[in-house]
């Protein structure tokens, strides 16, 4: 469920002088006992982050270059994640233009690395609180409606390739690649499978109340 209800929320980077805003397109869920997720063999050091609490960031380093994030989504003691795939940037473009060394503005956030690189999140935001946090957080945004989420399979697996647990925005140019030509593309069912694991994480603070960081985030 988290997969899904990610779609339209703003992950935001306060820095000194600056703040970060993604509207957050893409994502893939992974949990426990799937056979791609990281948590699959059980707790070590590298997946301690992903076993719990929920609503907290689990960062990894892959093929010794990149570094990826995901938002924590199952109760405490299960490792259940959401890989953070790719966002529309809205803030702080520039900043991201110099930390991904490219202009183009839709391949600033298109794809878990491009992202994570252009927020400059690294091993030392692993086990971020990203409900409570003020530094790194997930916003409430505007939730994108089940007529513009479609549906696939995960990609850049072997293992539990088939399950239909990738999220993204319809119509979206910011995605790492069209949804259209996604193997196994459709558009998203309510009461199928497309209802993605994990528990439930509520962003921000408050209905209809913005928080002091989001206050700060919108400057």
């Amino acid at each position: 469920m988290v997969a899904r209800d990610l779609l339209g929320r703003h992950l935001v980077r306060l820095l000194d002088d600056q703040a970060l805003v993604g509207r957050i397109v893409e994502c893939e869920a992974y949990r426990e006992d799937d056979p791609a997720s990281h948590s699959y063999r059980g707790r070590t050091a590298r997946t301690e982050v992903m076993f719990g609490p929920p609503g907290h960031l689990y960062v990894y380093f892959t093929y010794g270059m990149h570094y990826c994030m995901n938002v924590v989504t199952g109760p405490d003691g299960e490792g259940s994640a959401v890989l953070l795939r790719a966002a529309e940037p809205l803030r702080g473009v520039e900043w991201m233009i110099n930390r991904r060394g490219t202009s183009r503005l839709l391949d600033l956030c298109a794809g878990p690395a491009r992202l994570t690189q252009a927020f400059g999140v690294n091993q030392a935001q692993n086990g971020v609180d990203l409900v409570e946090g003020t530094e790194l957080f997930v916003a409430r945004g505007l939730r994108v409606p089940d007529d513009r989420v479609v549906v696939t399979p995960r990609v850049g697996i072997v293992a539990a390739a088939e399950k239909p647990w990738r999220f993204a925005e319809a119509g979206s140019s910011f995605v790492s690649r069209p949804p259209s030509t996604w193997r196994g593309y459709r558009p998203a069912r309510a009461g199928s499978e497309d209802v993605s694991p994990g528990g439930e994480v509520t962003w921000g603070k408050g209905p209809g109340k913005e928080s002091e960081r989001e206050t700060k985030a919108a400057r």
